[in-house]
């Protein structure tokens, strides 16, 4: 386990726009190849859905603590798990802080009364802690919780029941997303913690639209299938392909922090 090795990213916005790296769309027969090329190529931290399969029908678990212990295993990156799961309980969280994670986001519609018990939780035993929601969720509900938290993600909504295309993403961005992000980049200004908490979009970005949500006040983007999926299917590693796609959402993000932003948040 590398976990103590760790350089910690999270919950310190700066002029430089981070990138966590969705395995989403890995191929798990290669996964710590294609995460140590990951790494490699610059990706700030790794990020894992954590599914229970009650969690929006998915039907299926996926993310599971053997992935979870696979990721601690090859990387010395921070590993997220963001949990699509229905009332987790702290029993379930010690048993992701065991598998070396380093920070637990928490999806605000499921986690119910229980949402900032687990913040406080998942915070004593010294781990990062983030809440999520789907487009669509009122943005007062993340109010409350910004002042607690190292990040706050907001993701694009997801067309479940389409089969997904290769070389796309699965996400749809609608034109009231950023209008949304700048709310929740607002809020984060507004309990002066905009050198505190990250802001994170998950879904939807890319090297061609990031610089649009980065001035919208986007500190973090996810993304998996524009690191990990082609043309033609998943990317291998060990071929470049990896690093390259790497290499230019990397080019894309730092251009945008250089224009839009300082070591100290947005440019005014």
């Amino acid at each position: 386990m590398v976990s103590n090795q760790v350089e910690s990213k999270i919950g310190k916005p700066r002029q430089r726009v981070k990138l966590a790296a969705g395995l989403f769309w890995a191929d798990y027969s290669v996964l710590g190849a294609q995460i140590q090329e990951l790494e490699s190529a610059g990706a700030d931290w790794i990020h894992i859905e954590v599914r229970d399969g009650a969690y929006m029908q998915f039907g299926m678990p996926r993310g599971g603590i053997d992935i979870l212990e696979a990721a601690r295993a090859s990387t010395k990156l921070e590993i997220e798990a963001q949990l699509q799961m229905v009332r987790p309980t702290q029993e379930q969280l010690r048993q992701m802080m065991d598998a070396g994670v380093n920070l637990i986001s928490l999806p605000i519609e499921t986690c119910g009364e229980t949402i900032v018990e687990h913040i406080f939780f998942i915070k004593e035993h010294g781990l990062k802690v983030g809440v999520w929601g789907w487009e669509g969720i009122p943005m007062q509900n993340f109010e409350a919780l910004i002042p607690f938290v190292d990040i706050v993600e907001y993701e694009t909504w997801y067309p479940f029941w389409k089969p997904p295309q290769a070389g796309h993403s699965p996400h749809i961005v609608n034109p009231t997303f950023g209008k949304q992000l700048k709310q929740l980049h607002d809020m984060i200004i507004a309990v002066g913690l905009e050198e505190q908490v990250d802001l994170m979009m998950d879904g939807g970005v890319n090297a061609n639209n990031c610089a649009e949500f980065v001035q919208l006040g986007m500190t973090v983007a996810e993304m998996s299938s524009p690191l990990l999926k082609g043309s033609h299917g998943k990317l291998a590693p060990g071929n470049g392909d990896i690093s390259n796609a790497v290499a230019r959402v990397r080019t894309a993000l730092d251009d945008a922090g250089e224009k839009f932003r300082t070591p100290r948040g947005l440019k005014g």
